[in-house]
C-alpha cells in the first residue's frame, strides 16, 4: 500500500538521515560506551547492535521496548503472544528494559521462547541481519518510539511493522502541523497503529496514516505483582499502625523545592493537631536522581530512609520505619510496592512543562491520584479520568495541600475514590485482546 512515507520527498529525507547515521556511527559508539562507564551491561553482547546474534529463532512475533517502562507497557501483549504459542524477540536499547523481558518472564526465557536482544543500530545492513536471524511474522513498536531505518528497513524486507500502545502528544502535533511534520509522515510508514484514544489516532490519521485503530491501554491490562502488594501491606500493619502514607511517585528535575514545600505543610498541619506526620514515600524518576533528591530532603531537616537500606532485596525489614518522615524509592521495578503503600499518590511530573507520569498504576491499586496542571503527557487517560473524579489536577501546591488534607480528614470521600477508581480501571481494561485481533484483521485485509 502506497503511502505518503513512499514519496519523493520522503526517500530524500530518508537518504539525508542515512548519510547523517553513518557519520555519526563514532559518537553512538562513544555513547554506549559512556554509558557503559555507569553501567557494565550496556557494552554486554556488544554484537547484537550490529545484527550478529548467538541465539536466533524462526517465524518470531517481535516487539521492541526500549526501556524499562516500555517493557513493562508491552508485558500484557507478550503475555498474551507467549500464552498463544509464539516465539517472542524483544529488543531494547536500555538494560533495565533488557532485564525486565526475562525478569517477566523467566521461563519463557529459560526455554526459548523469549529471546532479548539489543535493538539493531539503524542501518539497513544490520536491520537485514536481524530479519535473517529471526524472520520476524510482524513486528510492534511500542508507545512513540518513530525510527526512521527501522520502519523504512521492515517495509524493504517484507515485515509488517506496528506501532502498538501509540500515542501522538498534542504539542508534538501541533508543531508538525506548524512545520514540515516529520512524526506524522514517517508514522505513514507502519503496517498499521494501535493507538491509546481517539484524539491520537485522529492526529495520525491527519497525515495519512494507514490502518489506524483505537485499542486503549495495555497498562490497564498489567498483572499487578502480589508479592510487592503483600510486602507493603505486612509493612503498614506492622511499622504504621494507621499512620498515614503519600507516595510521590516519578519525580522528576524542577519538583523538588516544590514538593517539599508541600510535604512541610502538611506536616506542619498535623504537628498543629498533635497527630503524627504521613510518611512520605518519595520515588525519584530516574537512578542517578535518587542521591540528589535524599540530600535535599536531608538538607530540609527531614529524616530520610532509603529503601536500600530499611528493606532488603524481599523487602524484608532492616531498619525501623516509625520514626521516619522520608522512606526514598531508590530502587527499580517497585513502583507497585511503593504504591501499594501509599493512602494517596501524587504522580510527579506534572509540575514541570515536562508533564506528567503515568497514572494507570495507582488507579489499578484503587488510590486516589493528584497531579500538577501539566498533564499534556498523559492526555490519555487523564482527561477521562480527571471527568470521572478519580484524577485530582492542581494547578499549584497550595491546591495540591488542602486536596490532600480534606481527602485524609474525609474517610468517607476515600472510600468513594477508590471504588471509583476500580470501576475506571475495569472499564479501561482490555487493550491487549483488542491490539492482537486488530492485528489479525489488518494483516489478513493486506493479504487479500
Amino acid at each position: 500500500m502506497k503511502t505518503p512515507f513512499d514519496s519523493l520527498t520522503m526517500r530524500a529525507v530518508l537518504a539525508v538521515y542515512t548519510l547523517l547515521m553513518a557519520l555519526l556511527l563514532p559518537l553512538i559508539l562513544l555513547y554506549i560506551y559512556h554509558r557503559s562507564r555507569k553501567d557494565r551491561r550496556y557494552r554486554a553482547h556488544l554484537s547484537e547492535r550490529f545484527g550478529c546474534y548467538k541465539n536466533t529463532v524462526s517465524d518470531a512475533v517481535w516487539v521492541h521496548a526500549v526501556s524499562l517502562g516500555e517493557m513493562n507497557a508491552a508485558a500484557p501483549l507478550v503475555r498474551r503472544f507467549l500464552d498463544d504459542g509464539e516465539t517472542v524477540v524483544t529488543t531494547h536499547f536500555t538494560p533495565a528494559g533488557r532485564a525486565a523481558a526475562q525478569k517477566l518472564f523467566p521461563d519463557a526465557y529459560a526455554s526459548g521462547q523469549l529471546v532479548p536482544v539489543w535493538v539493531p543500530l539503524e542501518y539497513d545492513w544490520v536491520f537485514r541481519r536481524f530479519f535473517k536471524a529471526f524472520s520476524p511474522r510482524f513486528g510492534l513498536v511500542m508507545e512513540i518510539e518513530i525510527w526512521p531505518r527501522m520502519i523504512a528497513s521492515a517495509r524493504k524486507y517484507g515485515v509488517p511493522l506496528f506501532l502498538a500502545n501509540g500515542h501522538y502528544p498534542p504539542k508534538s502535533f501541533e508543531r508538525d502541523k506548524r512545520q514540515f511534520g516529520l512524526r506524522g509522515r514517517l508514522a505513514t510508514g507502519y503496517a498499521g497503529l494501535l493507538i491509546k484514544s481517539e484524539a491520537d489516532a485522529a492526529r495520525f490519521r491527519h497525515f495519512g496514516a494507514p490502518n489506524v485503530e483505537m485499542t486503549g491501554e495495555l497498562r490497564f491490562d498489567r498483572a499487578l505483582p502480589a508479592p510487592m502488594l503483600a510486602a507493603a501491606a505486612e509493612i503498614r500493619m506492622a511499622q504504621l499502625q494507621g499512620r498515614p502514607v503519600i507516595t510521590l511517585a516519578s519525580v522528576v528535575v524542577g519538583e523538588d523545592e516544590k514538593y517539599i514545600e508541600a510535604i512541610g505543610k502538611i506536616r506542619a498541619r498535623y504537628q498543629a493537631l498533635g497527630r503524627a506526620a504521613p510518611l512520605f514515600v518519595y520515588v525519584p524518576r530516574a537512578p542517578e536522581r535518587f542521591p540528589v533528591a535524599g540530600e535535599r530532603l536531608t538538607q530540609a531537616g527531614l529524616q530520610v530512609q532509603a529503601r536500600s537500606a530499611a528493606l532488603d532485596a524481599d523487602f524484608g525489614l532492616q531498619a525501623e520505619l516509625t520514626q521516619v518522615d522520608i522512606l526514598l524509592g531508590d530502587s527499580l521495578g517497585e513502583m507497585y510496592f511503593y504504591l501499594a503503600l501509599a493512602d494517596i499518590v501524587i504522580a510527579g511530573g506534572g509540575f514541570t512543562p515536562t508533564g506528567a507520569h503515568n497514572v494507570i498504576e495507582p488507579l489499578a491499586l484503587k488510590k486516589p491520584v493528584f497531579v500538577g496542571p501539566y498533564t499534556w503527557t498523559i492526555e490519555y487517560p487523564a482527561l477521562e479520568a480527571i471527568e470521572a473524579g478519580v484524577l485530582t489536577q492542581c494547578e499549584n501546591i497550595d491546591i495540591l495541600v488542602a486536596e490532600i488534607l480534606h481527602r485524609l480528614e474525609n474517610k468517607a470521600s476515600m472510600a468513594r475514590d477508590q471504588q471509583a477508581a476500580q470501576d475506571f480501571y475495569n472499564r479501561h481494561s482490555g487493550a491487549a485482546e483488542k491490539m492482537t485481533k486488530a492485528i489479525g484483521e489488518i494483516l489478513a485485509r493486506d493479504r487479500a
